[in-house]
C-alpha cells in the first residue's frame, strides 16, 4: 500500500518530534508499520526525518511553499523507496533520468483521479484515507509548469542536504539541462487577463446586485483589492504570522494613500492606492459601519467575515471571487456573449492581478509599476506585462512580401 510520509504542516512538528521519540506508532500506527517493513532494508526513519527537517526550514514561511515541497518530495521519496528500493542520497543520474519518467508517465497504482485528503483525526490517531495516492491523473500528461516545480523541489533539497553533509553530489541540473521533456520557453508569453468586457460584466454585475444583496458590497470590495491593486490572494489572506487589518491602510503627510502588505518571502511592502480606489474603500467600510477612512490604531480585518472572528484564508476569499464570476458568467451568456462567459469560466482570482497591471501598463512608470506589484526586478515586470518589443516586431513585419 502506498501511503502518504507527511501530514499538514500543522501537523507537521508532531511528526518530527514522534519520530524522535520514537512514538510514532501512538499516532501514525500506519506509517510506523509501513516504516518498519521498508525500514530493514533502507534507512527509512532517518531519510523521513530529514525530510521533516527540510519542509520544517523551507515551508514554515508559508503554507502554500510547504504544500508544494511536500507534494514533490513525497512522490519523489516513495519512488525511491518502492520502485528503485534505494536511499534518497544514494541515486546517481541514472536514478534520476528514470523518475522523470516516472512523473511524466506514473503507473496506475500511484495515480487517482482527483485530490484526496491524506489523514483525517479518528479517536486520536491520525487515520490514512486510503484513496490518496502521489499523482492526479491529467489527460494531456504531465505539463511543462509541472515538471518544472519537480526539478526545483530536488534541485533545492540536494542542495540543502549537501550543506547538511548528507549528501554529495547533485545530478539535477544535469539531468535538467538534458531532459527531453523540457520545453525551451521561446514563444511570446502573455498573462492571462480578463478582456474589457469580462471585468466589466464581473464588477458592475456584483456592484449592480449588491443593492439588493449588501454582503456582496464584501466580493465588490475584494475585487477591487486583486485588480485595482495588483494583489495576489494570498496577500489579502490571515496567515501563521500576518493578519491584513485596516490599520494596515495608511497616509503620508501629502496626503497620498497605500496598503502595507506582507508579500512573498516575509517582504513586506507599500502598495500606492488609486482615488477610485480610496472611494470603494470608503463605501465598504460603511457598509460595515465603520468610519470612511481607516485609523491608524484600528484593529479589524480587511476582509472581514459574515459569521466569526477574524479576517479569512485564501480558500474563503478564492470562494467570493468565484461567487461574482459565476454571477457575471451568466449574465454575459444571458446578454448573448458565448464565448466570452465561456472563457471566464477558465479565469482564477490570479487573473485580476494580471489584469490591473496588463491595463496599467500602458500609462505608468515601469519602476512605479513594478514596486506595486511587489517584484523584487523591474526586468521581471517589463518580461511579464510589457510588450513593446512584441508589438515592434509584429509592425516591422507586417508590410512582408511573399
Amino acid at each position: 500500500m502506498i501511503l502518504p510520509l507527511v501530514d499538514t504542516l500543522k501537523q507537521l512538528r508532531y511528526q518530527i518530534a514522534h519520530l524522535e521519540d520514537d512514538t510514532l506508532a501512538h499516532e501514525y500506527p500506519e506509517l510506523k508499520k509501513f516504516l518498519a517493513r521498508h525500514g530493514k532494508l533502507l534507512p527509512v526513519d532517518n531519510e523521513l526525518q530529514f525530510l521533516f527537517q527540510f519542509l520544517y526550514v523551507y515551508g514554515r514561511k508559508s503554507e502554500a511553499t510547504f504544500n508544494r515541497f511536500r507534494n514533490e518530495l513525497e512522490r519523489f521519496y516513495l519512488w525511491s523507496w518502492l520502485v528503485a528500493e534505494k536511499s534518497v542520497f544514494e541515486l546517481k543520474r541514472e536514478d534520476i533520468e528514470a523518475y522523470v519518467d516516472f512523473v511524466v508517465e506514473p503507473d496506475k497504482a500511484w495515480t487517482q483521479t482527483s485530490v484526496q485528503w491524506r489523514y483525517k483525526q479518528n479517536q486520536g490517531i491520525r487515520q490514512v484515507n486510503e484513496n490518496w495516492r502521489p499523482f492526479v491523473l491529467k489527460e494531456n500528461g504531465a505539463s511543462q509548469q509541472t515538471l518544472a516545480a519537480m526539478f526545483t523541489a530536488l534541485n533545492v533539497f540536494y542542495k540543502f542536504a549537501i550543506l547538511e553533509e548528507k549528501s554529495f553530489a547533485n545530478f539535477v541540473p544535469v539531468v535538467k539541462k538534458n531532459n527531453p521533456y523540457l520545453v525551451v520557453q521561446s514563444q511570446i508569453n502573455l498573462p492571462d487577463t480578463l478582456s474589457d468586457l469580462q471585468w466589466e460584466y464581473v464588477f458592475g454585475v456584483t456592484r449592480d446586485l449588491s443593492e439588493q444583496q449588501p454582503d456582496l458590497e464584501r466580493n465588490l470590495f475584494v475585487l477591487a483589492c486583486l485588480k485595482g491593486l495588483y494583489l495576489r490572494i494570498s496577500e489579502l489572506s490571515d496567515r501563521p504570522h500576518w493578519s491584513p487589518v485596516m490599520s494596515h491602510f495608511w497616509q503620508d503627510q501629502d496626503d497620498f494613500w497605500y496598503l502595507r502588505i506582507m508579500g512573498k518571502g516575509n517582504k513586506l511592502r507599500d502598495v500606492t492606492l488609486s482615488e477610485d480606489f480610496i472611494g470603494y474603500l470608503k463605501r465598504y467600510r460603511q457598509y460595515r459601519g465603520l468610519s470612511a477612512l481607516p485609523r491608524v490604531d484600528e484593529p479589524y480585518p480587511i476582509v472581514h467575515k459574515l459569521r466569526g472572528q477574524g479576517g479569512m484564508n485564501v480558500r474563503q476569499l478564492r470562494r467570493i471571487v468565484q461567487q461574482s464570476f459565476d454571477l457575471a458568467v451568466a449574465k454575459l451568456k444571458e446578454d448573448g456573449f458565448t464565448e466570452e462567459s465561456e472563457q471566464l469560466e477558465a479565469a482564477t482570482s490570479h487573473w485580476l492581478r494580471h489584469t490591473g497591471a496588463t491595463h496599467d501598463a500602458h500609462h505608468r512608470p515601469l519602476k512605479h509599476l513594478s514596486e506595486d506589484l511587489g517584484h523584487a526586478k523591474i526586468a521581471t515586470t517589463d518580461q511579464i506585462y510589457i510588450q513593446t518589443n512584441i508589438k515592434e516586431r509584429a509592425k516591422s513585419g507586417l508590410k512582408r512580401k511573399i
